[in-house]
């Protein structure tokens, strides 16, 4: 079964929540598919058993033995990639969007295109079981395709190791990397806070997942900082035909949890925050709403 959690927005919790199921549940495959902020790498300090590189695309790159300097390039760099320095004309790796174009116009044949391959996809173990993440490095694309060889790689980690449970903790928002994470699961659960902003993002969510015809359920988290607005959240859902399967109150335990490389499962496993995620995880794992 694959359950990827999602959220409208950052900042809701849900790697919270995703890494306090991973450590509820039977050993599983925890597959970190924010690829541009991955974090539970942190938490989990996983032992890497495999690293590759992932090409993101390409950038341009200037031979210095052709360049004269004639700055032709700079004019039609859409993106203020290039520039001149005191050392001649120089192509910034972060702005240039590698479009070859420069390459192309270059009357000197002094630019080239090189592969972005600074990002990296790490397989290994952790102590509840098998854990997949990608970390795109700063300025490189192609982030759903990063998250489909993560996911990918998770699957055969789970027929190899016979872990039939993966947790998929997915991006904010609902761009590209969102949509890969969440094709082909069994369920989604996106976890909202309550607020407006919470709520018009839970809404663009639930439509994203709710057009590929998942099963979709929602969390409340810190529901007690806003009743009335949780009730409008759980109004809305019920409305939608969505199942809230919790509603979970602020616990600064969370956050001392995390400080500490735990998640609230383990740190505290016996507070109120721990004991709802725990029936919650059995009516995911179930099929109950």
């Amino acid at each position: 079964m694959e359950i990827a959690i999602i959220s409208g927005k950052g900042g809701t919790g849900k790697s919270s929540i995703s890494a306090a199921f991973a450590t509820l549940a039977e050993p599983v495959v925890l597959t970190d598919c924010d690829v541009d902020a991955a974090n539970l790498y942190i938490l989990f300090d996983p032992e890497h058993e495999e690293e590759e590189s992932f090409v993101g695309g390409e950038k341009a790159v200037i031979d210095r033995e052709l360049c004269t300097n004639c700055g032709i390039c700079i004019s039609y760099c859409a993106f203020e990639a290039i520039s001149f320095s005191p050392e001649g004309v120089i192509i910034s790796e972060t702005a240039c969007d590698g479009c070859h174009l420069c390459k192309r116009i270059c009357p000197h044949g002094a630019i080239h295109m090189v592969d972005n391959d600074d990002s990296r996809l790490y397989t290994g173990s952790f102590r509840n079981g098998r854990m997949v993440y990608g970390r795109l490095a700063p300025g490189e694309e192609n982030s759903g395709k990063l998250v489909n060889l993560v996911r990918e790689k998770a699957r055969k980690q789970s027929k190899a190791f016979g872990m039939e449970t993966i947790i998929i903790d997915g991006p904010p928002g609902i761009g590209c990397p969102v949509i890969s994470s969440i094709t082909g699961v069994d369920q989604v659960v996106i976890v909202t806070e309550p607020s407006l902003s919470g709520l018009h993002d839970l809404e663009r969510a639930a439509d994203v997942s709710g057009s590929f015809g998942i099963q979709t359920r929602v969390i409340i988290n810190k529901a007690d900082l806003d009743e009335a607005m949780s009730d409008t959240i759980e109004t809305w859902c019920r409305e939608r035909g969505l199942a809230v399967v919790a509603r979970i109150p602020f616990n600064p335990e969370v956050v001392e949890a995390m400080v500490n490389c735990k998640s609230i499962s383990e740190w505290a496993p016996d507070s109120e925050t721990s004991q709802i995620l725990r029936e919650t995880w059995k009516g995911i794992l179930h099929g109950k709403s």
